[in-house]
């Protein structure tokens, strides 16, 4: 089985770790895996583990990008696979524009994954032309059919996300090394309770409701300090330094690659995003390693704190409710860690469910020929 997945770019994410994780699982299994994308930080790790990556701007919202079909169409025709696995809206158009277009026989089996809640529109409806469609969540799913009501609802597969146990799990302890130089790296931050906002910065990620909440919490724990992990791309230069100048005592520590260490030290973890998300990937991250997380009850991230920790629920939008969920964490943290509940998403499990559907569209097209 041959399989190319596509997206924009392999900088750091959700859907760029579920990219990867479904290709590692295709090499681990004897299978051929290629991705499409710009690029980014995360393709040596993508081919180190085995895959092949092709560089192509697929994601561009421009309307020159939809203009090299033909070129992909070609692609697809010297690549022959088996299934085109496609995850985000401009790079769905310019594949299924090249797709449609090939002839039935050779053309490989088309399936789309609704990673967002995006904006209800004709430029969205592209993630459901799919032969199958996977919806990352029960949110996701009850998003389709609820903005989508024509989509043939036998086509659609919900397969959460999930987390490797073997990376996130209670009773994790960072290294020694770790504890060593993050203290020398931050010494403002020695001794005090962290409150961990991760995500990149966007408005979506309600960083101003995060620090209005801290700014609450402090006044019961001063010792209580919010932590925010991640980035700002070029077009989020201005609102990070809006954030910095109005936010002088959360640290910013940009982009880490030991988020999983750090949600771990964490007294609590925090997702106060103003728009619902479809899962909530670090949100898993941090109740897996037994981390207790307020977040705003509201699309997947609600879905997991009423699943795992609903102690944990804040109505959207509400910083003072976040904040006073954040002070009974703090209140009595072995209690908040205590009550922080097993769950069954994992990695393996995503993994094998998303092959199954590979082997379900390859199947079927066999039974057709035959």
């Amino acid at each position: 089985m041959k399989v190319v997945q596509v997206l924009p770019a392999l900088h750091g994410g959700g859907v760029e770790r579920g990219v990867l994780e479904v290709a590692e699982a295709l090499v681990d299994g004897g299978h051929e895996s290629v991705v499409v994308s710009k690029g980014g930080r995360l393709v040596a790790e993508l081919t180190r583990r085995g895959s092949r990556h092709v560089g192509w701007d697929v994601g561009r919202k421009h309307p020159a990008t939809l203009l090299r079909a033909g070129a992909f169409r070609r692609f697809l025709s010297e690549e022959r696979p088996d299934v085109l696995h496609v995850r985000s809206r401009m790079p769905a158009w310019l594949a299924w524009l090249a797709w449609r277009k090939m002839p039935k026989a050779a053309r490989p089996r088309l399936l789309t994954t609704v990673h967002g809640l995006y904006t209800v529109n004709a430029y969205s409806a592209v993630m459901l032309k799919g032969e199958r469609v996977i919806a990352v969540s029960d949110t996701a799913h009850r998003y389709i059919v609820s903005n989508y009501p024509n989509v043939d609802a036998r086509k659609l597969r919900r397969i959460h996300r999930g987390i490797d146990p073997r990376r996130f799990c209670k009773g994790y302890r960072t290294s020694d090394a770790w504890r060593a130089s993050w203290q020398q790296a931050n010494p403002r931050l020695a001794g005090k309770k962290l409150v961990v906002l991760p995500g990149r910065l966007t408005r979506l990620k309600g960083h101003h409701d995060f620090v209005d909440a801290m700014n609450q919490v402090r006044n019961k724990h001063p010792d209580a300090v919010g932590v925010v992990v991640g980035d700002a791309d070029a077009k989020h230069r201005r609102y990070e330094a809006e954030l910095r100048r109005r936010a002088p005592g959360i640290a910013f520590l940009g982009h880490r690659d030991d988020l999983r260490e750090i949600m771990a030290t964490a007294m609590v973890v925090v997702n106060l995003s103003t728009h619902p998300e479809s899962f909530g990937r670090t949100v898993l991250e941090a109740l897996s390693l037994g981390t207790p997380v307020v977040g705003y009850d509201h699309g997947g991230v609600g879905e997991l704190l009423q699943r795992i920790y609903p102690l944990g629920c804040a109505a959207a939008g509400d910083s003072g409710a976040a904040a006073k969920a954040l002070v009974q964490v703090l209140d009595d943290v072995a209690a908040a860690r205590a009550a922080v509940r097993d769950h069954h998403f994992t990695v393996a499990r995503m993994q094998a469910e998303t092959l199954a559907v590979y082997a379900e569209l390859i199947d079927e097209r066999r039974a057709d020929a035959s």
